[in-house]
């Protein structure tokens, strides 16, 4: 008498639905890890950033004309426009922008906003003070509370 070998279609159903359970528990998982790593990718860049402002300051004794078209505020001409820095700008997962420059251009407020439509969407606003504040707009309401003032609160 031959025994066949092989698989029954029960065996393999239920390996399927392992897998599946498998997967479902370690997808969200991996999602986070994905928008915490490009989070600190972006607290690097704006921390790079700080010192091409600091270098902008250095000569030209005020923070003030840093941005695009010689203005105050906008998309940095001194240091990429995205996040991360070291890749392709179709690959960004935050946008660069300098939001404020005091009226004496001796202080200024950088941002990292995400991209609409990436993996960072819901993330909430990075901000780096000139004075060495750092905050996260972590429940994405649009203002920076009191307990936000920090990058991993």
């Amino acid at each position: 008498m031959q025994v066949q070998k092989g698989f029954t279609l029960v065996e393999l159903m239920i390996v399927v639905a392992i897998v599946g359970i498998i997967a479902s528990i370690a997808y969200p998982s991996y999602q986070s890890m994905v928008v915490s790593s490009a989070r600190s990718a972006a607290q690097a860049d704006l921390m790079a950033f700080a010192s091409a402002m600091e270098r902008h300051s250095a000569s030209n004794f005020t923070y003030g004309g840093a941005a695009t078209g010689g203005s105050d505020t906008g998309k940095p001409t001194i240091f990429a426009t995205h996040s991360p820095a070291t890749e392709p700008a179709a690959n960004k997962r935050y946008d660069l922008t300098i939001a404020v420059v005091g009226a004496s251009g001796r202080s200024y407020e950088l941002k990292a906003t995400p991209v609409s439509g990436s993996v960072t969407d819901e993330d909430g606003e990075l901000v780096l003070y000139s004075d060495g504040r750092k905050a996260w707009d972590k429940n994405n309401d649009g203002s920076i509370a009191t307990a936000e003032f920090c990058w991993a609160c």
